[in-house]
């Protein structure tokens, strides 16, 4: 169940994006194990929907029940009037697409409201600008637009033509100190084992949390996400060790313990103590 907290989406794991034409899977896509919601108004939603769609969200919108808005992007007809909506009570949060600079009236909106922002890095100008729109205020962590960052540089592949552009983002984030970025959505929602393996990838690359297209990824990608039970044993050995010795005259399973070791058997000991669908 989502938290209505917006602040602890720094640390969620899933984003699940549901059309903003579809009113009839809000209360859906709310009530999943996702740790955060995203009613879209961008690509999911026809040009001539989208006055339609900002109708029914702002009408569903509620206090109680937080969600982030996917606004369209700088430049298109219909951005100022989704900048109108993200104004309202119940909106947790904005996702800028094609993100190249925070434009100043979100940044505006932003400051006033304390409302977060996650822009989606999707062009060869938004990954080149990217430190620079980490670093402006009010910008909670990165997502990648991988497929349409695919088209934009004419890429083809997943994986090694990616590789870049993904470790790009988690080395921005970091320098920017804010929250791990997100990985782009798996497409094909029917392989389960696609959808495990991008996901652990990502895991692997330092993302922190993955965009999600349909209620039945959620729980995939929040196991993958987590430390796996190897993992978990590890850091429960390591601690309990420097309980009971100094770091750095410690050893476990042979290997020396120092600090480093501590630092990363803390990180997998945090996360595994995160309750799955309620990181938002």
């Amino acid at each position: 169940m989502l938290s209505p907290s917006p602040v602890r989406s720094a640390d969620a794991r899933t984003f699940l994006f549901v059309p903003g034409d579809r009113p009839e899977r809000f209360d859906k896509g709310f009530g999943s194990s996702a740790d955060a919601l995203i009613l879209d108004l961008e690509d999911a939603v026809l040009p001539e929907k989208k006055t339609t769609a900002r109708t029914l969200v702002a009408s569903w919108l509620h206090p109680d029940r937080p969600v982030w808005i996917r606004c369209n992007a700088v430049g298109t007809p219909w951005f100022a009037q989704d900048m109108e909506l993200a104004a309202l009570p119940g909106i947790a949060g904005v996702m800028l697409p094609k993100a190249e600079a925070i434009p100043g009236g979100l940044a505006e909106l932003s400051a006033r409201l304390a409302l977060p922002i996650i822009p989606l890095i999707e062009t060869a100008e938004g990954l080149h600008r990217a430190l620079d729109t980490a670093r402006c205020a009010g910008v909670l962590r990165l997502a990648f637009g991988s497929i349409d960052f695919q088209v934009d540089l004419g890429l083809d592949g997943e994986d090694d033509a990616l590789l870049f552009a993904r470790s790009q983002l988690v080395m921005v984030s970091r320098l920017a100190q804010i929250g791990r970025p997100l990985d782009g959505v798996t497409a094909d929602v029917r392989n389960r084992e696609l959808l495990r393996s991008e996901t652990l990838r990502a895991r692997r690359l330092g993302f922190g949390g993955k965009l999600c297209i349909h209620p039945s990824q959620v729980a995939t990608v929040h196991e993958c996400l987590a430390p796996s039970s190897e993992q978990r044993a590890w850091a429960e050995r390591v601690l309990a060790a420097v309980r009971e010795g100094a770091p750095g005259a410690t050893t476990v399973d042979g290997k020396l313990v120092d600090l480093p070791v501590v630092k990363k058997a803390e990180q997998i000991a945090a996360l595994a103590s995160a309750p799955a669908g309620d990181t938002a």
